[in-house]
């Protein structure tokens, strides 16, 4: 048996030891770590495209990590693991930030297809700036704050801890296979031989009113649920019945339209969810306001660094010095501007754009590292964040007079890079708080962060072209909604005086955020198990309805085999049931992408012509499927 062991077991008290030391930062560390980097990446790419989200990677790389050196070398250590999970996640995190955005890009016609080369720069500059930004904050939310509780970075650390006593690895590498197999076989089924539909779903009308329900039939959505647990998935089902089944027959006009499903889809499209946009602007200065201290207390700190060095820090203390970091943010400015530059081909709009976007990268910093210490990492409000910047950014370039395609773009380029900083930065302090539970030193963490980025940026412009030309409707069409980047486009139309919003119902979702915020205040004054956090309101409102059906499924799997325990024992509870869904998530989403690849090399699908009602009945067979198997195979072991 491999020794895996954890630092406290090798380290003496007074300092860390030579073993530990050399194994942390090793040659295998580095090709496994960027290899899930890129495989993490491609897969969050279709996830999110998708369903609107993505999910933190750490926990199935840092298992997959400890499979592979516990199968292929006799002596390995937790802390390679880490360093393993947090490249790993790095790449996950960027492919969020990059499809929130850079398909807008194509929606308002100034790409035709992905430019290889602005993505690439685009990725990889607002991924640095992420790291660069997170490290004079590592301090402050990391170490000193003890409200932020970082939930996914303790899981990940007891995950790491529990694979270096040797406990229970034969179960976590089944659950992931398991779960891979069921993603694999789904979309094969459905986007392969065509034998099942990728959802169902029905509207009638009633005295020009439109009832509309309906559900996808992803098992990965049922995965999403299942790791972000019943609160968020049901307020994300909240948020969905708010604009599905109370806005829009409340709307009325089914007279206006061909069939109900045309109306509702339309009515949801064009007015309702705008509703969910007013609501997320609100979450967006609402999270400022709460993170100002800790952005003091990060300039300063900041500042620390550069006028008088540390002294005497050991390995668990010290970061990357702040001298290479202004070193690597100079240079991170320039390729902004070059950017900017590129996307307008304009002196005073390309300094203006880069400014925004240095400024509110560094507060959404601070707002990300807050509330993934809150709440999680994957449950991170980055959409809100994201359509802040395109508000102020929007707005700045009208008040400069700044309109059509010109101001599109750049708006367009400052809400990318803001939300590569956001996505990056909160899963940059998710793996630092891990690493800090682990014993691992912060420095090395952040190269291997910087190494991760650096990889992964390069693969985003490749997996969205192949999905874009190879998947039915394309990026934008049904099957791949991208419901961020559709709306941001419509942002900034409507800005650049290309286009109008419906700025009622932005007032609207206002007027709503305002009242949950006050409810949400009420319910942790009283220290309530159930929270309304705003932001996954926000989403469900402007999420298709389909994707909150099985992701409240997915929560009240986890929910049913949860409920009996303390809330402290939920992480270990649902651990098999955590590695299961991962596995289902990146089966289906990278036989998407292998899907893709299929076609772009001119070879036809094995679609099977079956009759309509025999599509529907297998459908109905595959969604009962779908629950059994995560009923039977997320089912914590000591249950058994």
């Amino acid at each position: 048996m491999n020794d895996l062991a954890t630092p406290s077991e090798t380290q003496p008290s007074g300092g860390e030891s030579t073993d530990v030391n050399r194994l942390e930062l090793t040659p295998r560390v580095i090709v496994l770590g960027l290899l899930l980097s890129v495989v993490m990446g491609a897969a969050n790419v279709y996830v999110g495209l998708k369903a609107g989200m993505t999910v933190s990677a750490s926990i199935p790389a840092a298992v997959m990590a400890m499979l592979l050196f516990k199968l292929l070398f006799r002596q390995s250590s937790i802390l390679e693991a880490n360093q393993v999970q947090t490249a790993a996640s790095a790449g996950e995190s960027l492919a969020a930030g990059i499809i929130f955005t850079m398909p807008a890009m194509i929606m308002i016609g100034y790409w035709q297809t992905f430019d290889f080369w602005t993505v690439s720069l685009v990725a990889l500059t607002g991924g640095l700036l992420g790291i660069l930004f997170m490290i004079p904050m590592r301090k402050v939310f990391v170490i000193d704050n003890p409200d932020l509780t970082y939930p996914e970075g303790v899981a990940c650390a007891a995950v790491l801890k529990a694979g270096a006593a040797d406990k229970a690895e034969s179960n976590a590498g089944f659950s992931l296979i398991a779960g891979g197999i069921l993603g694999v076989i789904f979309k094969l089924a459905a986007g392969f031989f065509d034998v099942v539909s990728e959802s169902l779903q029905t509207a009638t009308a009633t005295a020009s009113r439109i009832f509309y329900f309906g559900g996808d039939l992803s098992p990965m959505l049922v995965a999403v649920g299942f790791i972000v647990r019943l609160n968020v998935a049901l307020l994300i089902f909240l948020g969905g019945a708010i604009s599905w089944l109370i806005a829009i027959p409340l709307y009325g006009h089914a007279d206006l339209f061909e069939t109900p499903l045309d109306g509702a889809w339309d009515i949801w499209s064009n007015q309702i969810r705008y509703v969910g946009v007013g609501a997320m602007v609100v979450g967006g200065f609402s999270s400022l306001i709460t993170v100002r201290k800790g952005l003091l207390a990060a300039v300063t700190e900041l500042w620390s660094g550069i006028s008088r060095p540390k002294e005497s820090q050991t390995n668990l203390q010290r970061d990357i010095p702040s001298a290479v970091v202004l070193v690597l943010g100079i240079a991170c400015i320039v390729m902004l501007a070059a950017i900017n530059y590129r996307f307008t081909g304009g002196i005073g709009i390309t300094a203006l754009a880069t400014v925004v976007m240095l400024v509110m990268g560094f507060f959404f910093t601070a707002v990300a590292s807050y509330i993934v210490g809150l709440v999680g990492n994957s449950n991170s409000p980055v959409s809100g964040m994201t359509i802040t910047s395109v508000l102020v950014a929007g707005g700045l370039l009208y008040l400069f007079n700044y309109s059509g395609m010109e101001a599109m773009v750049a708006t367009l380029g400052i809400a990318a890079i803001v939300c590569c900083i956001a996505c990056t930065s909160g899963d940059v302090c998710n793996d630092l708080k891990t690493g800090s539970l682990v014993g691992a030193a912060p420095f090395r963490q952040q190269i291997m962060q910087i190494l991760g980025v650096l990889v992964a940026a390069f693969v985003m412009a490749p997996i969205l072209t192949l999905l874009h030309n190879n998947t039915e409707g394309g990026i934008g069409g049904s099957l791949l909604p991208a419901p961020q980047a559709s709306l941001f486009a419509a942002l900034a139309k409507s800005f650049s005086g290309e286009g109008t919003l419906p700025w009622g119902m932005i007032r609207n979702g206002a007027v709503i955020g305002f009242a949950i915020l006050i409810i949400d205040a009420f319910l942790k004054q009283r220290k309530a198990a159930f929270r309304m956090h705003l932001m996954p309101i926000a989403v469900g409102m402007y999420l298709p309805f389909g994707l909150a059906t099985p992701i409240l499924i997915g929560g009240l799997i986890a929910h049913l085999y949860s409920r009996r325990a303390p809330k402290s024992e939920h992480d270990h509870v649902l651990h098999r049931g955590v590695l299961f869904s991962s596995g289902v998530i990146a089966g289906e989403a990278l036989t998407a992408v292998g899907i893709a690849c299929w076609a772009a090399m001119e070879l036809s699908s094995l679609k099977i012509p079956l009759p309509a009602p025999i599509v529907t009945a297998l459908s109905l067979a595959a969604a009962v499927a779908i629950v059994a198997c995560f009923a039977i195979f997320a089912k914590p072991a000591q249950e058994e």
